[in-house]
């Protein structure tokens, strides 16, 4: 099976669809290799954060620890204005099969618990969500906690190889990371119910099917450097990708009726930025606009 450990000399693969149905090629390099002592990585590419899950010896299992150090690094590509997509992704053999259940109850045992996301942005989005674009690439398997923190994403891709649980049911808990509102609401009643009430399995096409899944490719190195051209892309765009996230977000928790009255201010604000005067001036000149994030 491939595997993302480790930094690839470079990954060569077909790009995701470009306008006009063309296709062009366009050469990644991999993630560096990761720090043995370091939970989870970032890695900055020009104005994408490529941010990687890094316990691989325990499949990515999520602890009280790396959950502190994905949230931080949530925060930190947020607040930054250079910053105009991000990647998540895992290390290893799997992208992450979950929370690890072990580490969290010693962590409660001993009284050592704290909000793992105190300093940072809930990965899980159930208080706040990023205000930028995120994408999830997965591989291998990806289970409970591991989809919930795919479910949050903005766009998703799988390798072909991806093997999706949300078996909470079958070890005596219950999905508690955002599963039974995110599921049934992307997938479907009858979907989500399927599985999180039997703890099935399922792989990348079903996920597809559900429209869980945007892309699929062969294998894992090919989805990250899909995800890598998917970031990039957007990162070209202007400052209308926040604005668009927060439309389209008003429009599922509040309601399409706040939404639509909140368009009108929303243009107006974008008529104020740096980035919307480039665009206009890029136009005039005929040449590609440079976008800052201001």
């Amino acid at each position: 099976m491939s595997s993302l450990v480790g930094g690839a000399s470079g990954l060569l693969a077909q790009a995701g669809t470009v306008e006009g149905s063309q296709r062009s090629e366009r050469r990644f390099d991999g993630p560096s290799p990761p720090p043995a002592d370091r939970k989870v990585t970032v890695e900055r590419r020009g104005e994408v954060c490529l941010i990687g899950l890094n316990r691989p010896q325990v499949h990515n299992r999520v602890d009280p620890e790396a959950f502190g150090a994905l949230a931080r690094a949530y925060a930190d590509y947020d607040a930054d204005d250079g910053l105009r997509a991000a990647v998540l992704f895992g290390h290893g053999e799997s992208f992450s099969r979950g929370i690890d259940v072990d580490a969290f109850a010693e962590a409660l045992r001993t009284g050592k618990a704290r909000a793992p996301d105190a300093d940072g942005i809930d990965p899980l989005g159930r208080s706040r969500l990023l205000g930028k674009p995120l994408v999830a690439v997965v591989h291998g398997d990806t289970w409970n906690m591991g989809h919930e923190l795919f479910l949050v994403a903005d766009i998703r891709i799988a390798s072909a190889d991806t093997r999706f649980a949300q078996d909470e049911n079958t070890h005596g808990r219950f999905p508690g990371g955002g599963s039974t509102i995110r599921f049934p609401r992307e997938a479907g009643w009858g979907n989500a119910m399927r599985y999180m009430l039997t703890g099935d399995h399922w792989g990348a096409e079903e996920a597809r099917r559900m429209w869980l899944v945007q892309e699929i490719a062969p294998d894992p190195r090919a989805a990250l450097d899909l995800g890598l051209d998917m970031a990039a892309r957007i990162a070209r765009c202007g400052p209308g990708i926040k604005t668009t996230l927060a439309s389209a977000r008003k429009e599922v928790d509040q309601g399409e009726g706040r939404a639509f009255s909140d368009l009108g201010e929303q243009y107006r604000a974008l008529y104020g930025t740096e980035d919307f005067l480039e665009g206009r001036k890029a136009e005039a000149e005929g040449r590609e606009p440079v976008y800052r994030g201001r």
